[in-house]
């Protein structure tokens, strides 16, 4: 099925790939490029946002755009605070956590504002070093793949 060679693919560029074990900072200035890619193609997604989903490229520019570019540099700007603590114990211990990447996130995106929902749910799977199989609707899976 697709689904499993998506998540197979998924798995093996999570195992394998860079993104997981990519210093933090790098990360982040992948994700700023991102947003920087989003505002910068901005008539253009919103373009395909209106044969998307029907919605005025007016709004898509105003609205959808501004808000799609803005999470994925607040995510961005996450990449590098997400930490474990260190919590004192009875006795002579420290209980010690550790955040990382937990590997393919699955992620579905409704028909409705697609572009935004995408931001919010592939930036902070990202932000967190994870890779992700995203199942758009069948009814706007443009912009995501212009996206990708």
């Amino acid at each position: 099925m697709d689904i499993d060679i998506a998540v197979k693919a998924a798995r093996e560029a999570f195992e394998k790939g860079p993104w997981a074990r990519m210093d933090p900072y790098d990360r982040s200035r992948c994700i700023f490029k991102l947003a920087d890619l989003i505002e910068k193609h901005s008539d253009e997604l919103a373009a395909i946002e209106a044969v998307n989903n029907g919605k005025p490229v007016e709004i898509a520019k105003a609205a959808d755009l501004p808000l799609t570019h803005r999470c994925y540099r607040y995510y961005a700007g996450w990449v590098d605070k997400i930490k474990g603590h260190t919590s004192p114990m009875d006795g002579p211990f420290n209980l010690s956590t550790r955040r990382e990447p937990v590997g393919v996130i699955g992620q579905i995106i409704p028909w409705n504002f697609p572009l935004l929902m995408q931001a919010w749910k592939l930036a902070p799977a990202l932000a967190a070093g994870c890779t992700v199989v995203m199942k758009t609707a069948e009814q706007t899976p443009l912009s995501a793949l212009r996206i990708a």
